[in-house]
């Protein structure tokens, strides 16, 4: 740089503030991120029993998710809606090769062996399936007519029932879900809503007797009854509500969980982790995250609503809502409302894809939200 153009640089200074908007972060998105990632791995250090293993590997995940976000940031949400298709289409083979060549843990075949990690293929699918329907929906009338529902429905059922082959039955409602959620917001009529609903109550019966595993009956007849098994199937709910309840307002401590500490409370660092939360740091922790929480969803919906496209309306919509999903899945199932299916807490529960998928979503809304407003339209 010349001398010359240092002094003309120097004196327009609008054009470093232009270069600083290049770089796409929401402020506020991201520092909401970065106080619940902190939060988290003061819990997952008391979860695991002090372990730092569990903590080295959460903030590794951390970081890397925070560098994929930012990455993805800086991607043009023109470029999002032209490559959904591929992405789709890379999620559906990375599904197909689990049940091929997938590694087994605990009964189930979800994950693939990179080598250097392991990677659960539909962890990923929670965001591959928005933005496909996102995409495809954006291009067609809003609300979308039956033909378009039905193809829509199609692409979402393929990766739900590869998903349920692994078996995951938690995950593949969540697909189904993020997926649907589109419709919902793409503005999918009455009957549409009221027909779904009476083919899902239908097809209850079908599903007990031919898709659902026993361990997925007894999980559910476990809902309703866990008192009839205490040492066995109803082992988990039951030491759950004890730690949440004998928390109280204020909390035992950190670290100072019985529950937890003792080994009473099973997979403590993963999906029954806000246990641990609500009996250190009582129901003062446990508001403390879900304002959080709600802060956070609040901002997705707040760029929802500003997004200058269909398309980045539809798919930052659906992302936000879904991350509420996620929260309360699992807060239903620790608390005995909803049934153990194994969905993790967002960015508190121990986990790698999970976590770097979660990531990529908040990268996507940040995109979203400095979306050029020529872009309105464009599609």
């Amino acid at each position: 740089m010349q001398i010359n153009d240092f002094v003309r640089r120097m004196q327009n200074p609008g054009g470093a503030r232009r270069m600083s908007r290049s770089v796409h972060v929401d402020l506020i998105l991201f520092l909401l991120l970065f106080l619940l990632c902190g939060f988290g791995l003061a819990v997952l250090y008391s979860a695991s029993g002090e372990d730092l293993f569990y903590v080295k590997r959460q903030l590794m995940f951390m970081i890397t998710g925070f560098v994929l976000m930012l990455s993805v940031a800086q991607v043009s949400v023109r470029s999002m809606h032209r490559w959904a298709f591929v992405v789709y289409g890379l999620g559906l083979v990375a599904l197909l090769a689990v049940l091929i060549f997938g590694v087994g843990a605990k009964g189930a075949q979800r994950w693939l062996d990179l080598g250097f990690t392991r990677l659960q293929p539909a962890e990923i699918m929670k965001v591959c399936v928005p933005l496909m329907i996102s995409a495809y929906l954006s291009k067609r009338f809003i609300p979308p007519t039956f033909k378009h529902v039905c193809w829509s429905v199609v692409m979402i059922l393929i990766p739900t029932l590869l998903i349920v082959r692994q078996p995951d039955l938690g995950t593949a409602i969540l697909v189904f879900a993020s997926g649907f959620l589109v419709l919902f917001l793409a503005g999918l009529g009455k009957r549409y809503i009221l027909g779904s609903g009476l083919i899902s109550l239908a097809a209850i019966p079908v599903m007990w007797l031919f898709v659902l595993r026993d361990y997925q009956k007894q999980r559910i007849l476990t809902l309703l009854s866990p008192e009839d098994d205490t040492l066995g199937s109803g082992w988990n709910i039951i030491q759950s509500k004890t730690a949440i309840g004998s928390g109280g307002f204020n909390g035992k401590g950190w670290t100072e969980g019985t529950q937890s500490q003792l080994s009473f409370l099973p997979e403590s660092h993963t999906d029954f982790i806000i246990a641990v939360l609500a009996e250190e740091f009582g129901l003062i922790g446990v508001m403390a995250l879900c304002t959080l929480y709600l802060l956070i969803i609040g901002r997705c919906l707040f760029i929802a609503a500003n997004a200058q496209s269909q398309f980045g309306r539809l798919l930052a919509g659906s992302l936000g809502s879904i991350f509420f999903i996620y929260i309360f899945v699992n807060m239903g199932m620790v608390s005995g409302i909803l049934p153990v299916v194994g969905a993790p807490l967002p960015m508190i529960s121990y986990g790698g894809t999970a976590i770097l998928t979660l990531f990529i979503g908040f990268g996507m809304l940040m995109a979203i939200s400095r979306e050029p407003k020529q872009m309105r339209t464009q599609f």
